[in-house]
């Protein structure tokens, strides 16, 4: 059976890549708030997801996205059946991007200046969900094993952190405001989905403080 997360994977990567040369496509598929008031356009809420900056942009997200969607995929299927799951998880990701953009379109639906890409909502609302589900589970920073890294509730803390810094610099293309919507996105998903994940997540939480206080 073909893995869903590296065919996605794989698509964002020849999209992006293409797109670097092609400037009709990056054109078309921008988020463009202004022009969406005034021509419609909606679907550039999702094709922007496929869109990256560079390829430092690019990596990032993709690496986020393979790090952490097994976990939430697997839980999912487990949960819901390998259909149903594989449906949520798109959901998930997929309905992240869009969802994460929209504050970003009424804030900017004026500004005809402004344009953002990427796939930092989707990727977001992954991340978040693997979060609930393994919060103690350790990350890898700066290259270093798992072992030696944080926590991933607290990487949670430091990603919303970062992207609220970077937000308030703009300039870049890259919508970061998509990082925390995104994350919202995901908890509020995740919870509905799966109702006994927040007194798991609790009870984690609780037990890895009690041992490190």
């Amino acid at each position: 059976m073909l893995n869903p997360i590296l065919i996605l994977i794989g698509l964002t990567v020849a999209i992006s890549a293409y797109a670097w040369s092609n400037r009709d496509l990056m054109e078309a598929w921008i988020m463009e708030p202004y022009v969406m008031a005034r021509n419609g356009q909606w679907y550039r809420l999702l094709t922007s997801g496929f869109l990256h900056a560079d390829w430092s942009h690019l990596l990032f997200n993709m690496f986020a996205f393979y790090s952490f969607s097994p976990i939430v995929l697997g839980t999912l299927a487990q949960g819901y059946g390998t259909g149903a799951g594989l449906g949520l998880f798109l959901l998930l990701y997929l309905g992240g991007i869009v969802v994460s953009d929209l504050p970003t379109y009424f804030k900017h639906r004026d500004d005809r200046g402004y344009r953002s890409l990427g796939a930092s909502g989707g990727v977001a609302a992954i991340v978040f969900a693997s979060i609930l589900f393994y919060p103690t589970g350790k990350i890898g920073v700066l290259f270093l094993p798992p072992e030696l890294g944080i926590p991933s509730f607290i990487f949670g803390f430091l990603y919303l952190a970062y992207s609220y810094s970077m937000a308030r610099r703009q300039g870049d293309n890259i919508n970061h405001d998509a990082h925390f919507y995104g994350a919202l996105y995901g908890v509020l998903l995740t919870l509905a989905l799966v109702p006994g994940v927040l007194p798991q997540f609790i009870q984690q939480i609780t037990a890895y403080l009690g041992k490190v206080i």
